[in-house]
């Protein structure tokens, strides 16, 4: 009887925060605990065998980030639909705030000084754009969705986050929140034709868009086209990720024994190149294994998805997981030269605080999908409960 009124208060939602505590999926945390092992050991080899300046802090955003994990975990489910627009509405704010009051960092201007850290509010807008396009679709039926005057909220709330980002500017951050979005549009019953004709006019204006990239994403690209056009200029980031792939070889040279990376011919080691430094020390192997993990945590992620009751969970699930599997795959693609240098962390591993913060608070959404998977979400309209 006791199982019977457990899975009965498990469907109403009402579990006390304990209760749900149990209902974590600990072993997804354990590989999630195994990538930030193998990020902290790489940032100690950065800094050539000491804690500072990167391994001790990041170690302890990470704890901070498993506490924020666990508290976003046990919030009702409910809360945090009935509250998606709002938070969507707040990042929008900081997003704005950093227009008029954001400190500079190289060149782009996407910070607000807390005082205690420097907050990024793009990285937050990915979280936020999948809860509320999340709550938007909720309850909306095929039929609902066909109409294209349905996309028209989804589009200003994927849009207008998109068009602060770029102005920042930071062009990765906006594609990253973009197909993110995307993903969810497509998830939730969006017709591919409709994502066909959207790719068909993004193509055809990309003569227009090429006048208004700055001139040092222009330089990106072509040295994404031809790398060996500026070796020691535009070049030099990508041509040095190359040399210190290739000289890993195998297995790699070793733990701290990396030449490019130990002697500061590999730039922004602890930052966006770091997996070519965890590459060198590693090797193809130590590489293959980091991605296995990687792949391990969206196994667990779209399993939480398609395991879910509600089509609240289902599409917030599925694009904290997207969201993830963008994050790795856009940096791993990026110092291999498979796509252009952009400015995009690879999860866990890289050195900074709101990335990993953020990251975090997304595995925290994941998992509190996980737990609130059999919870009953009632139907609603675009503004409300009806």
């Amino acid at each position: 009887m006791s199982d019977i009124g457990f899975s009965s208060r498990l469907r109403r939602g009402d579990m006390i925060a304990p209760e749900k505590v149990f209902q974590v999926s600990w072993s997804l945390i354990f590989w999630l605990v195994c990538i930030f092992a193998f990020g902290f050991a790489t940032l100690y080899s950065a800094a050539n065998g000491k804690l500072m300046p990167w391994a001790e802090p990041q170690l302890a955003r990470f704890i901070i980030g498993l506490g924020l994990l666990l508290g976003v975990a046990v919030i009702d489910i409910r809360f945090l639909m009935r509250y998606a627009y709002v938070i969507w509405v707040l990042v929008l704010v900081l997003l704005i705030g950093v227009e008029l009051r954001g400190v500079i960092g190289g060149g782009a201007r996407r910070w607000i000084d807390l005082g205690f850290i420097n907050l990024q509010p793009s990285e937050l807008m990915k979280p936020a754009i999948v809860l509320a396009l999340a709550r938007y679709f909720h309850g909306r039926g095929l039929e609902e969705i066909s109409s294209p005057f349905s996309l028209l909220v989804p589009l200003g709330l994927i849009l207008v986050p998109a068009a602060l980002i770029v102005v920042q500017p930071d062009l990765g951050t906006a594609l990253v929140i973009i197909m993110t979005a995307a993903a969810v549009l497509f998830m939730a019953g969006v017709r591919l034709w409709k994502f066909i004709a959207v790719g068909a006019a993004g193509l055809a204006a990309v003569p227009i868009a090429w006048t208004f990239l700055h001139d040092y994403q222009k330089d990106r690209i072509r040295t994404f086209l031809d790398p060996e056009r500026d070796p020691l200029g535009t070049g030099y980031h990508i041509l040095q990720s190359k040399i210190a792939l290739g000289s890993g070889g195998v297995f790699g040279k070793g733990f701290m024994q990396g030449t490019q990376s130990r002697l500061s011919f590999l730039p922004e080691r602890q930052t966006d190149f770091i997996f070519t430094m965890f590459a060198e020390e590693h090797g193809m192997v130590g590489g293959l294994v980091l991605l296995g993990l990687y792949v391990l945590v969206l196994i667990y992620g779209y399993a939480i998805a398609f395991r879910c009751r509600h089509q609240f969970g289902r599409l917030v699930a599925m694009g904290i997981t997207t969201t993830f599997f963008l994050y790795f795959f856009i940096n791993i693609a990026m110092v291999t030269g498979l796509i252009p240098v952009v400015g995009v962390p690879l999860p866990l591993i890289s050195y900074g605080g709101t990335a990993l913060l953020t990251l975090m608070l997304c595995m925290g959404v994941l998992m509190n999908v996980w737990v609130h998977r059999d919870v009953q979400m009632a139907s609603r309209g675009s503004f409300g409960y009806f």
